[in-house]
């Protein structure tokens, strides 16, 4: 919608895990847990990442920062780079509609299409409209490990908002809404690309 690359680090370890990559063997049993990946393999992926070229005209990202310890990491990243940072993007949903958002989002392996089974179904049933091949679950979407996960942002991930909105970076996005309209709500919170 930006025109710039959406770097998420949920999306980077699932490639090192099925890559089978030292980083992959790493970070595979804490996301299996619901647990967040261990600071310092995440700060280095990022630090990686943000030295890519299709990063200078501005980048997004999702599931970074995640503690104390990588939002401190991300001011240094940005500020040895000389970028500012314009906005965290909060956004609020009950915790009944994250379960339910995203124990029913499926997946391709193949091309990495995305689906949710009420929402965007796909044409038939657990099969990707795109390449036609079957559609997964991620371990990390079943009900127990997101209600796991959700305790762990509530402890680690939440508390760093605080930092942000005193910073006046951060932003609320009605979460709630459905899915089709968050484009819109972004738009109205950040403004027009």
């Amino acid at each position: 919608m930006y025109g710039v690359p959406v770097i998420a680090t949920g999306d980077i370890l699932r490639e090192a895990v099925a890559e089978g990559s030292e980083l992959g063997r790493l970070a595979e049993g804490y996301m299996k847990r619901g647990e967040l990946v261990r600071d310092d393999i995440v700060i280095t992926i990022m630090e990686d990442r943000l030295d890519e070229p299709d990063v200078e005209d501005g980048f997004i990202l999702d599931g970074f920062p995640r503690s104390f310890r990588q939002a401190e990491a991300l001011d240094r990243i940005l500020k040895e780079k000389k970028v500012e940072l314009d906005a965290i993007l909060n956004v609020v949903a009950s915790s009944d509609t994250i379960v339910g958002r995203l124990s029913l989002r499926r997946s391709c392996p193949k091309c990495g299409a995305v689906y949710h089974m009420k929402d965007m179904p796909p044409k038939d049933d657990e099969i990707c409209d795109e390449c036609r091949s079957s559609l997964i679950q991620r371990d990390d979407d079943k009900v127990e490990i997101i209600r796991h996960r959700l305790e762990v942002y509530e402890k680690q991930t939440f508390p760093i908002l605080e930092r942000y909105e005193t910073a006046g970076k951060a932003k609320e996005v009605r979460g709630e809404l459905p899915i089709d309209q968050i484009p819109d709500e972004v738009k109205r919170v950040l403004g027009d690309p």
